[in-house]
């Protein structure tokens, strides 16, 4: 019995190191902290496909994460170890969400930013699923859910840390932005 109360702690504490947001700061890259408003979003300029379209553009994954609030696994996504410099944006609308200049190493298995590329494009709510109170994260204009922010990030860059779903974004390289319609975001990445 005693095995078995023991197992089941280790596995207890090992969930809430996963995901309850403390991160492996100390092996971090910290990000160099860059201006807030360096670039604002036109929402106007992006739309949400409908539910049919999007079953046929996107991977179960990206499905599953960004419209049924999903998670991916930890460590085994595409962005997590990611460092090129360019925009990341939201995988359902395009709308730029997040700046290569603010993700870092967290330590955590998913992607972390410091902050969005501009303060409105992400939509906060409160989720208490998996008995935890937290804070999620959501794009705005294609409601998509990207992951959950947390205080526990490089205090000297404000202290947060978006820890985002790899399925909830795609990636522009800078030298492709200006190409794919973001040359107005570069001012956030160069």
């Amino acid at each position: 019995m005693k095995r078995v109360v023991h197992t089941f702690w280790l596995f207890g504490l090992l969930f809430l190191l996963l995901f309850s947001g403390i991160s492996a700061t100390a092996a971090a890259e910290e990000p160099p902290c860059t201006e807030v408003g360096l670039v604002t979003v036109d929402e106007t300029a992006y739309e949400k496909p409908d539910p049919e379209t999007l079953k046929e553009q996107l991977t179960r994954m990206q499905y599953h994460v960004t419209q049924e609030d999903g998670t991916e696994r930890p460590f085994a996504n595409i962005y997590d170890d990611h460092f090129e410099p360019g925009i990341y944006v939201d995988i359902v609308t395009g709308e730029p969400l997040f700046s290569s200049r603010d993700k870092y190493a967290s330590g955590s298995g998913w992607p972390a930013f410091t902050k969005p590329i501009d303060p409105e494009v992400i939509v906060y709510t409160r989720d208490t699923s998996h008995g935890m109170v937290r804070t999620e994260v959501r794009s705005r204009v294609g409601d998509s859910h990207l992951g959950h922010v947390f205080a526990d990030g490089p205090e000297e860059c404000g202290g947060m840390r978006y820890c985002i779903n790899s399925a909830a974004l795609r990636f522009v390289p800078l030298e492709e932005m200006e190409d794919e319609g973001y040359g107005d975001m570069l001012p956030a990445v160069e």
